[in-house]
């Protein structure tokens, strides 16, 4: 019988003391509860600065992970020579599922993937890809927030195969220095107004759709040549996703992270650690939208009766239910088998495995806040309620980290044997 580890369960109890203890205290003073409440979107965002988040936002999320990481909460997943708890990815699916079903709060704010336990999945690209000289350059810099890298993978001119890119790398030697010289456009760079670097993907051989000679260059973000363009504003504000250029920018060997003909594994790896724990991250927010719209309709009564004597409240929110039971049940098994085998093997065996879970999950928590908003009637429109926000921002993940048509289109590649799993 498949079970929640005791261990795991007995530290959300843990995770709950220290939210109470710590994090909430912090997300009441000062009125930092404007990040949060009907006036979140005008307080985090600096609309006359090209909709960048304000810096107060900024450092209050600096201030709780501060808190967190010297709990010792923040690192979890990592390592124990990184800080961390060895934590497992269902214990990572498990976390951020109770997280996200608590509501919006300092907590846990998915806008921006900010929790109290970090989802650093770029730490964990470096534990897996970095060299013993990149680990030691950056790890803990990256860590503590001094190194932040941006992710530069999609192109505006191109879809979301990834073997498809106009962005080259060109061998280069510069002051007796071997490297390479990017050049090229990528797009939806988050984080990119705070980085210091950007993982950028460029191939340097083969043709357009093989896998095989696209490399991951790490580009100094002051790097001659490199330049941030338009940040694009989104149905979620603010906005921190830029386009950005490379004009023959020099990157030296050192800088290339993982195997150079072989970038594409960086990305895939980010793309498993980050796909399960949003799915489970999705769901708990959509059990908390069912959960909040059943306790309004037993305390509402218009006309004095009660609001889910409807059958119109209750079938749907039963739907609702039922599809959070289910799919609760398969992020924490796959998560699980994740745990049970190598990296690679992951991505033989479970991509479409994981891939259910993500897209039915981001679609799941956009049903669910839109029927809360139905059945909260106009305060569940106003944004005094969460349910509006909630939507805006699970909107993007159907379309974002692989939309839910390519991620269909993976899993019936597996189910009608098309892709060997």
């Amino acid at each position: 019988m498949f079970e929640i580890p005791q261990d795991i369960q007995d530290y959300l109890t843990v995770l709950d003391e220290f939210i109470e203890r710590e994090i909430k205290p912090l997300e009441q003073r000062d009125d930092n509860i404007r990040f949060f409440d009907h006036r979140r979107e005008h307080a985090r965002t600096d609309w006359d600065n090209e909709g960048l988040p304000r810096e107060e936002w900024e450092d209050l999320l600096r201030q709780a992970k501060k808190l967190s990481d010297k709990a010792g909460h923040y690192r979890y997943q990592l390592p124990q020579e990184f800080g961390g708890q060895d934590g497992t990815n269902l214990g990572m699916a498990v976390i951020r599922h109770h997280l996200a079903k608590k509501g919006l709060g300092l907590h846990n704010d998915l806008q921006n993937e900010h929790s109290i336990v970090g989802n650093l999945i770029q730490p964990l690209m470096m534990r897996d890809f970095g060299t013993p000289a990149q680990k030691e350059k950056f790890m803990e810099g990256m860590l503590r927030g001094e190194q932040r890298w941006a992710f530069g993978l999609t192109e505006e001119a191109h879809g979301s195969d990834a073997t498809h890119m106009n962005t080259t790398a060109t061998r280069h030697t510069k002051d007796g220095v071997e490297g390479w010289l990017i050049n090229g456009e990528k797009m939806w760079t988050t984080g990119l107004h705070t980085a210091t670097h950007v993982m950028t993907f460029a191939r340097h051989s083969g043709e357009d759709g093989d896998a095989k000679g696209l490399g991951c260059f790490v580009v100094d973000a002051k790097a001659e040549g490199f330049e941030i363009g338009e940040y694009l504003w989104t149905f979620n504000m603010p906005t921190d996703h830029p386009k950005c250029s490379f004009s023959d920018v020099f990157v030296p060997d050192e800088m290339v992270l993982g195997d150079l003909d072989w970038g594409l594994a960086a990305a895939q790896h980010f793309v498993h650690e980050n796909r399960i724990r949003q799915a489970a991250s999705s769901l708990g927010a959509a059990e908390y939208c069912v959960a909040e719209s059943i306790q309004y309709a037993k305390e509402r009564k218009p006309f004095g009766k009660p609001l889910w004597l409807n059958q119109a409240i209750q079938f749907p929110i039963v739907e609702l239910a039922t599809q959070c039971e289910m799919l609760r049940l398969l992020i924490f098994k796959t998560a699980w088998e994740m745990d049970q085998m190598p990296k690679p093997e992951v991505a033989k065996k479970l991509s479409h495995k994981v891939s259910m879970c993500n897209y039915w999950a981001n679609r799941l928590v956009c049903d669910a806040a839109d029927r809360a908003m139905q059945v909260h009637g106009g305060i569940g429109y106003s944004r005094h309620k969460p349910f509006e926000h909630i939507y805006r921002h699970h909107r993007r993940y159907r379309i974002t980290e692989g939309s839910e048509e390519i991620q269909m289109r993976k899993v019936a590649g597996v189910l009608f044997g098309k892709i060997a799993n």
